[in-house]
C-alpha cells in the first residue's frame, strides 16, 4: 500500500472562529482519532490533494511536531455548494488492530463475452476490505478473462487472501451482458 506523507501543524484553539480563520489561510481543520487521545492539527489543502483526488486507497503519514504518525482518511467533509475541503478525520494505524478500508476493484484479463460483442458492467467500483494494514491490498484484482456473455462475478468468487471483503456474497461486481448490437444480431439469426 502506497504511503502519502503530509505535514500538520497542532491547533492551540478549536472552535468556528478559529476554523474558519485557517480555512481563509489555504488551511484545512483536521483531527487523528484512534490514539491513547485526540489530535487537533491543520494541513494545507495542498497537501491532502494527492491523498484525497484519486481513484487509489492509500495510507498516510503525518508529521506533527516532529513526530510520524501512519493513518487513514476515515472521513471527509465539504461545503455543499462549493464543494470546498471543511474537515478531515484520520484514523490512526497500529500494526495490531485491523482497519477497514475502502479498495478499488482492478479488472484483469479480457473477457471472451465482451470480444463477441457483449457489454461489460462493472457494478462496483470499490469494495469494503478488512485487514491489517500490513495485509491491505492496493486493489482487489477481479480476472474477467473467463466471463461469456451473460456470465457474472460477484463477491463470493473472490479468491481468500489475507484480508476479508465484508460486502454481501451475492454482490455483483461485474457481469457480461448482451449489448443492442448483440441481440439484434440474434433476432436476426432467428428469424432465418
Amino acid at each position: 500500500m502506497k504511503t502519502i506523507a503530509i505535514s500538520g501543524s497542532p491547533r492551540e484553539n478549536v472552535g468556528k472562529r478559529d476554523a474558519k480563520e485557517l480555512r481563509y489561510e489555504g488551511k484545512v481543520p483536521a483531527v487523528l482519532y484512534g490514539g491513547k487521545e485526540q489530535v487537533h492539527f491543520a494541513v494545507v489543502i495542498a497537501d491532502l490533494r494527492d491523498a484525497i483526488y484519486t481513484p487509489e486507497a492509500n495510507f498516510v503519514e503525518i508529521a506533527i511536531n516532529g513526530n510520524k504518525i501512519k493513518a487513514i482518511i476515515k472521513e471527509l467533509q465539504f461545503h455543499p455548494l462549493t464543494d470546498v475541503l471543511l474537515h478531515v478525520d484520520f484514523l490512526q494505524l497500529f500494526d495490531d488492530k485491523e482497519i477497514l478500508m475502502e479498495i478499488p476493484v482492478k479488472l484483469t484479463g479480457t473477457s471472451p463475452g465482451v470480444k463477441m460483442g457483449g457489454k461489460l458492467v462493472q457494478k462496483l467500483r470499490k469494495l469494503r476490505v478488512k485487514a491489517f494494514p500490513k495485509d491491505m491490498p492496493q486493489a482487489v484484482e477481479v480476472s474477467i478473462a473467463k466471463l461469456e456473455v451473460g456470465n457474472l462475478f460477484r463477491v463470493r468468487d473472490l479468491e481468500k487472501g489475507k484480508y476479508t471483503v465484508t460486502n454481501t456474497g451475492e454482490d455483483t461486481i461485474v457481469s457480461v451482458g448482451m449489448s443492442r448490437a448483440l441481440k439484434q444480431a440474434e433476432q436476426e439469426a432467428n428469424k432465418k
